[in-house]
């Protein structure tokens, strides 16, 4: 039997606008791998919801409504049937090959409570820096940010058509949906445009030969030192 990957963070939506989804919720009392297994083989995902100093609450969830909110990008749901609030998915734990959702952790959230995420950076369009003999390198992919519950941006995007050879966007210059607060370091490079790096030839002689070792001590006539 395969082990379970590790809990881990939210990490990759799909395109699309980030909005609530609707998904019914069941309670479960009953708890464990086995119970789990079951659970997950009649179409269920086990699931539990915490937050705002509350009691967190066991549930399962139909896997293919949350298969359809992953696909629609949504990171705010609503949940339905057993509770009825906001909740913001807050992590999720795959299968050891990544595939397949195996538990899922919401987090209680209201509409105007602001909230901390992690959210990926592209660049969109054609820098003149390559033109001119340049490479753009794309250095920060995600970025953590501070925004309403309501407000998830899905993805930053930053413009390159205006990135010349030898500049640069930092985090302060990437451009914010409105109300949304970047965390990092202001002058960190999300991305640059560089001159290639040089390919170093490896040194040989002129010949191909061997290039002596200096302090070699020189072999005599007969093979020996």
């Amino acid at each position: 039997m395969s082990t379970p990957a590790a809990a881990k963070p939210i990490e990759y939506f799909p395109q699309g606008a980030c909005m609530a989804e609707v998904l019914n919720v069941e309670s479960r009392a009953d708890h464990g791998k086995r119970h789990s297994k079951r659970l997950r083989g009649a179409g269920s995902i086990p699931a539990v919801l915490y937050g705002h100093k509350e009691q967190s609450v066991s549930l399962a969830v139909s896997k293919e409504q949350f298969s359809t909110a992953l696909r629609h990008g949504s990171r705010l749901v609503e949940l339905k049937g057993a509770v009825n609030e906001s909740a913001l998915i807050r992590e999720l734990q795959w299968d050891v090959y990544g595939t397949v959702v195996l538990h899922i952790d919401f987090a209680r959230v209201s509409a105007d409570e602001r909230i901390e995420v992690t959210v990926t950076v592209e660049i969109r369009g054609q820098a003149p820096g390559v033109r001119a003999g340049g490479v753009v390198q794309h250095l920060i992919h995600e970025l953590e940010i501070e925004c309403l519950a309501t407000a998830i941006p899905e993805k930053l995007q930053i413009n390159v058509n205006h990135l010349e050879l030898g500049s640069e966007i930092t985090i302060a210059q990437v451009e914010l949906p409105q109300g949304v607060k970047v965390h990092g370091d202001p002058e960190a490079v999300v991305v640059q445009c560089v001159e290639p790096a040089a390919e170093v030839e490896e040194e040989t002689g002129a010949d191909g030969a061997e290039p002596e070792i200096i302090g070699r001590k020189a072999e005599t006539e007969d093979g020996e030192e």
